[in-house]
């Protein structure tokens, strides 16, 4: 049903219509309000059965859904920055034993310095964790992920996250259709696990492997997350006929069929970036854009035939890797290599810092008049709205 609400609650409501069976809770902000709108769900006996578990940590959420997910139940848990990086050890645990969690990440930047603020770097740092990324553009692709992200797992066995920008989204108002609970049966079906822990008939998962087999079960982990690439359209095509309408699939380009330039980016900044790119499309500047939803495992296919020889790309970065570059970057010139498509990196927004429509106008205005060469190698890092008077007290 369409009401205004907040993307917290939206996700909550949203989750509670999966049916876990069991929610496993540490607050972190900006994450609280989806773990409280879903506390109050399963206190009222709306959600049942479901256990509701307050846990000491972040770490300590992740591992009781382990636990939940590993005995046969449906398990879902939140978290966000530092609580996400708290819970590394689990998160390798979670999808090297193949267990369906599925996790929101309502993105925040990660301290020193301390920073509750929306940028990217805390689900970006645990990219090669082997979990399955998805990221939404606006609340409503948000909660529609989640069913989504629940049929996933479970067909594939692997864990997901949802990412979400952290109050840009979290805690925005708008009107956002929640689906309703029969639909949400019809194409959600009742979990049956692959692999269950019971004491009637004891089981070892988890064991230790040695060297002779270690290569193999991160090759298979490697190969079942890759098929992901191939259940998420379908996914989404059903999606859309039962509930009558697109969920997001691996990409989504916008009027990028005749673009010279085609800005790559994830996340809510893409809703500012097409308005730009409407607003420049009136003067007659033919740019695009490209939102990566399915950021692991990465779409190279989808990232291909999207773009064409002859397009400059620029990979708007929300987090990178320092000392390095750009994370997308880095995944972009692997699925660009043999296109003539030369690849320039921005990183603007960290820690909360806001993206503009003029800021962004500008930047397409100075990337279409750059010269370009693909053969030169990787492009200069770009910082997007840099102060540079601040830098000179720092």
């Amino acid at each position: 049903m369409r009401a205004q609400r907040e993307g917290s609650q939206a996700v909550a409501l949203t989750v509670a219509r999966c049916r876990p069976e069991v929610v496993c809770a540490y607050p972190i902000s900006p994450q609280t309000h989806i773990v409280e709108g879903l506390s109050a769900i399963v206190a009222s006996g709306e959600l049942a059965p479901c256990e509701f578990v307050n846990v000491e940590s972040e770490f300590a959420a992740l591992s009781v859904a382990i636990g939940a997910s590993a005995a046969g139940a449906r398990a879902y848990t939140a978290t966000a920055s530092q609580g996400l990086l708290f819970m590394a050890e689990a998160l390798w645990n979670a999808s090297g034993l193949g267990l369906p969690i599925v996790m929101t990440v309502a993105n925040r930047a990660i301290g020193a310095p301390i920073n509750i603020w929306n940028d990217h770097s805390d689900a970006m740092a645990l990219r090669d964790c082997g979990w399955i990324q998805l990221y939404a553009q606006d609340n409503q692709e948000a909660a529609d992920l989640h069913i989504l992200a629940f049929r996933l797992a479970e067909q594939l066995s692997v864990p997901v996250m949802v990412c979400m920008d952290g109050f840009v989204l979290t805690h925005a108002v708008e009107e956002i259709d929640v689906a309703d609970q029969e639909l949400v049966d019809r194409y959600l079906p009742p979990y049956r696990p692959r692999q269950v822990l019971d004491p009637k008939a004891p089981i070892t998962i988890g064991a230790m492997v040695g060297p002779e087999a270690f290569t193999e079960v991160r090759y298979l982990a490697h190969q079942t997350q890759r098929q992901a690439l191939t259940v998420i359209p379908r996914l989404a095509d059903e999606f859309a006929t039962v509930f009558g309408r697109r969920s997001a699939s691996l990409v989504s380009p916008y009027r990028t069929e005749d673009a010279d330039l085609v800005v790559v980016a994830l996340g809510s900044v893409l809703g500012t970036l097409a308005e730009t790119i409407d607003e420049l499309r009136d003067d007659g500047v033919r740019v695009g854009a490209l939102g990566i939803t399915t950021f692991r495992p990465f779409p190279t296919e989808a990232v291909r035939a999207a773009l064409r020889d002859g397009q400059r790309v620029v990979a708007l970065e929300r987090a990178f890797s320092i000392g390095s570059g750009g994370v997308v970057s880095q995944d972009l010139r692997v699925a660009l290599a043999g296109m003539d498509c030369p690849l320039s990196t921005v990183v603007a927004g960290l820690g909360g810092r806001p993206i503009t429509r003029p800021s962004l106008r500008q930047l397409i205005t100075q990337a279409r008049s750059a010269p370009g060469d693909p053969t030169a190698g990787p492009q200069p890092l770009v910082f997007l709205d840099l102060d540079r008077d601040l830098l000179a007290h720092g």
